[in-house]
């Protein structure tokens, strides 16, 4: 009998012990996490940008256009991170950089970024010869034979 008393005393025992380290199994959440932000600049419930959808294009082309879908702000539930804009882009006030091929994401390639800006800076500056052309044009075609107009406007087409 008195080994039947221990026995009963060492399971009660065991159960207080035991009784609050069985871990219960994980609720499996349904419905989708969003994230507060995109990258963008979305945050519901806040208006859209101005310029979230040639935003969304430029990051996100995979998902619909419609913001109240909230795709992209939709959380993986395996890596615990919102979507990933492409790779390579990225949305500036500027427009789009990037050329998709990884150019912000490699280490040491910034062919892509480079190009972007140079296409830029290029056209600014073809439009502002452009607009000297004209301008001495202008100046020639209004100097009425006078040699110093004339002369200065022969100096501003020639740079």
């Amino acid at each position: 009998m008195k080994k039947f008393i221990l026995f009963i005393i060492f399971i009660t025992f065991i159960k207080i012990i035991t009784a609050n380290t069985f871990a219960q199994s994980p609720t499996v959440v349904t419905d989708p996490r969003y994230a507060a932000c995109d990258f963008c600049g979305y945050c519901p419930p806040n208006p859209l940008p101005q310029s979230w959808s040639a935003c969304q294009k430029c990051l996100y082309p995979d998902i619909s256009s419609d913001p109240s879908t909230m795709e992209s702000l939709v959380i993986d539930p395996e890596t615990n991170t919102a979507i990933a804009p492409a790779p390579g882009k990225q949305y500036t006030f500027l427009g789009c950089l990037g050329s998709g091929n990884g150019a912000f994401s490699d280490q040491g390639s910034a062919g892509g970024v480079i190009q972007s800006l140079l296409n830029i800076i290029f056209a600014m500056a073809g439009g502002i010869a452009f607009l000297y052309l004209l301008y001495g044009s202008f100046v020639i075609a209004t100097s009425q034979e006078e040699p110093e107009k004339l002369n200065y406007g022969k100096r501003v087409v020639y740079g």
